[in-house]
């Protein structure tokens, strides 16, 4: 009895293959795959469509061997389970793809013993550069960084270095105008429930908020100042801790959405409406904040501008001929007005 034959193997393919199909030679194809600006338009138009039709997927590992680079970048973020985060997480990876790179991604939660070990990953993984959307990074464990000349952003502060970017968030222009926007609606009485305040962002905003204050000729009673954890238990306590006092502010502004949506429940428990008693001012404008009940007014720090920031600093400084990266980048903020802000209505226990 006559054995059937094998079915013949799938053909391998490689780079070869590929430049084959194009018509091109195999150092275009690896050129175009590892996105050398200088290809040819037409000719790396030839070549992805070539790996297109062949269903080719290049060897990240190999093209790392030869190029050098890993085409890995680093990004570091304070906590994962706050939404803001995800979604810069989600613009800096479609950015960084956009761009030829993949990314490792790294959550602190302001923990010594989880940064260093977010560092260490991205050292062992050999990352072309580092964004570190967080704060509290030991001095020390940046000196890794400077070692291995990575390239590394900052947000908000960082150290002056060579291969160095920051991105500093106006924070001022945004809260501004969220304390204008009070103040025009007739408000009087704000109060502010910020971050924690070992946090230099929480600190900043803080200070944004009791200086627009001053602007407008208001004054900040300080029991209406609380420091939050920028958590919704942290909003809905620090709310609690407002509500028992023996006199009210008539509008909250937050460090950050999510205590602002912590604040919207103590509301809810104490049997108040925002903004009929109290009106709101958030702070981010993650997704989420439309579609609280009623949608929050908040200020808009954009994850993409942050994350086009990033990325674009981190390759400036990695490619050789590129624009050189601003050693400060700034970060714009605006005030989106929705539905939590309302003129006053006078408050008693």
């Amino acid at each position: 009895m006559k054995r059937s034959a094998k079915p013949a193997s799938p053909q391998k393919l490689d780079i070869r293959s590929v430049a084959a199909r194009a018509g091109v030679s195999i150092a275009t194809v690896s050129r175009t795959i590892n996105h050398v600006a200088t290809v040819d338009p037409e000719l790396a138009e030839r070549v992805w469509k070539a790996v297109k039709e062949l269903n080719y997927f290049p060897n990240t590992q190999a093209r790392a061997l030869v190029s050098g680079r890993s085409r890995l970048l680093g990004l570091i973020v304070s906590e994962i389970t706050n939404p803001f985060f995800p979604e810069l997480i989600q613009e800096f990876e479609n950015i960084a793809v956009e761009r030829g790179y993949e990314i490792l991604i790294g959550s602190t939660n302001y923990e010594p013993r989880k940064t260093e070990a977010c560092v260490r990953r991205m050292l062992e993984r050999k990352v072309d550069g580092v964004a570190i959307m967080t704060f509290g990074i030991e001095e020390l464990l940046l000196d890794h960084f400077a070692a291995g000349d990575i390239p590394t952003v900052f947000i908000d502060l960082g150290p002056k270095r060579p291969s160095s970017s920051t991105l500093t968030v106006d924070y001022h222009h945004g809260i501004h105008e969220g304390v204008q926007h009070l103040a025009a609606l007739g408000h009087r009485k704000i109060g502010f429930i910020s971050g924690p305040l070992k946090l230099r962002s929480a600190e900043t905003r803080k200070a944004a908020f009791l200086d627009s204050l001053h602007s407008f000729g208001l004054t900040a009673e300080k029991a209406w100042v609380i420091e939050g954890d920028h958590t919704l238990d942290g909003g809905r306590d620090a709310m609690h801790r407002l509500l028992e006092l023996k006199k009210w502010p008539t509008a909250v502004m937050c460090s950050n959405d999510m205590t602002a949506i912590g604040v919207q429940h103590a509301l809810f428990e104490a049997k108040l409406k925002v903004p009929e008693d109290f009106s709101l001012i958030g702070f981010d404008d993650v997704h989420l904040a439309e579609y609280t009940i009623p949608p929050l007014t908040t200020v808009r720090m954009s994850c993409k501008d942050l994350a086009h920031a990033a990325v674009t600093n981190l390759l400036n400084h990695l490619c050789p001929g590129a624009t050189p990266a601003a050693p400060i980048h700034a970060i714009p903020t605006k005030l989106i007005v929705r539905q939590t802000t309302n003129v006053p209505r006078k408050l008693s226990k």
